[in-house]
């Protein structure tokens, strides 16, 4: 199976994982090759790290690789379709950092690891990774 991390899920798996369920934990820890990371999520840390509502050991384009690395994560770009698919689902949830995450999950055939019971509303597949 093939997962993509929500940016929520990647950030506590690294600095918080107590915050996490077992599942989730079991998953970062022993699934290799199969766990991915938006570049959605490299764009919403790099921004909220710059704002400072995100307060991280390093600046983002060392810790994300670095996380990544350490987790066997592949990287997942943005591309047009993704974004069309963004744009045309419904508005159940504003932000659009998230609505590209399950926009990228549905096209790529991807179950999404999330802790945000939002994604719950659309039609796409996820494993819960909250207590």
């Amino acid at each position: 199976m093939k997962y993509l991390l929500d940016t929520g899920v990647f950030l506590l798996g690294r600095a918080a994982p107590h915050r996490l369920n077992q599942r989730a934990r079991e998953l970062l820890a022993h699934e290799r090759g199969g766990l991915y990371l938006s570049a959605a999520s490299s764009w919403e840390i790099s921004i909220k790290y710059s704002v400072g509502t995100l307060q991280l050991a390093e600046a983002p384009d060392t810790y994300v690789p670095a996380a990544m690395g350490a987790w066997g994560v592949g990287a997942l770009d943005i591309t047009h379709l993704h974004a069309f698919a963004a744009g045309e689902l419904p508005l159940h949830h504003q932000d659009p950092f998230d609505r590209m995450l399950i926009a990228q999950a549905r096209l790529e055939e991807l179950t999404l690891l999330t802790a945000d019971r939002m994604f719950e509303k659309y039609e796409v597949e996820i494993v819960w990774c909250g207590r």
